[in-house]
């Protein structure tokens, strides 16, 4: 993925655990181009890079890309009903990401001559990854976006879709309590990574051993605290081809 000619990314759903992605981006950012970051947890090492981080609820990818098919799309009449029937208010508020920072972004992105839209792992398994698709597409279409995917399975997920009719996203999950994000890293060791919130709304501490069940399926792993993370979102190794975040009930051993 060459990301260098680019002089405006913006990222959804996508943590940059692939090395050669991460690289592209840092070379690109040398470069001077403004990088959006959004995600629901706010990774450290990005700080120096984005000029801009725009948190969502955990769930709320298709309302994420929907709003931004809503703010970033070209006048066009074979969309414009779909855009008037979004409620961009409730898609806003429901997914915690502000129209105002839509705004922001977009005001950014008017005077880029390059733009690209990466989009990441987050998005497989998502209960409604048919209609993610699909405003893919839409944003392909009646935006300037180039789009890149972080893995080669989600890109021929996209390739292998059909042309379907956008639908308005569907009301969001509910996530509260403790979450745990699947990251792809290896060197987590059967570990999990956790912010002090977490820990205190766990009611663990650092080092104890945990164990949670998916899908009836019993893990035990060992607790650590990150003071690079904030809020209920830990992270751990993936360990199934579930949606990337999961809600969890942690016991202490």
């Amino acid at each position: 993925m060459d990301l260098e000619k680019y002089d405006y990314i913006l990222s959804v759903g996508t943590f940059f655990e692939d090395e050669n992605l991460k690289n592209s981006l840092e070379k690109a950012c040398k470069n001077e181009a403004n990088f959006i970051f959004m995600h629901p947890i706010d990774k450290y090492i990005l700080k120096e890079l984005y000029k801009q981080f725009i948190k969502y609820e955990v769930g709320s990818e298709e309302a994420i890309l929907a709003l931004i098919l809503y703010f970033f799309a070209k006048k066009d009449n074979s969309i414009k009903e779909y855009l008037e029937n979004l409620d961009i208010g409730y898609l806003s508020a429901e997914s915690s990401a502000g129209e105002d920072e839509f705004e922001d972004i977009f005001s950014i992105y008017e005077k880029a001559s390059k733009k690209a839209l990466i989009l990441g792992d987050d998005l497989l398994n998502h209960k409604n990854i048919e209609n993610i698709l699909t405003l893919v597409k839409s944003i392909e279409k009646y935006t300037d976006f180039s789009i890149f995917f972080s893995s080669k399975e989600l890109e021929n997920s996209y390739k292998s879709s059909l042309e379907k009719n956008l639908e308005e996203p569907e009301d969001l999950e509910s996530f509260n309590g403790t979450i745990l994000y699947f990251s792809k890293n290896c060197s987590l060791n059967e570990k999990i990574l956790a912010s002090q919130t977490f820990l205190n709304i766990a009611k663990v501490k650092s080092g104890d051993m945990v164990s949670y069940k998916i899908e009836n399926i019993s893990y035990k792993k060992e607790i650590i605290l990150d003071e690079n993370l904030f809020g209920t979102i830990a992270i751990t190794n993936k360990e199934s081809n579930l949606y990337s975040f999961c809600k969890v009930a942690l016991e202490k051993e």
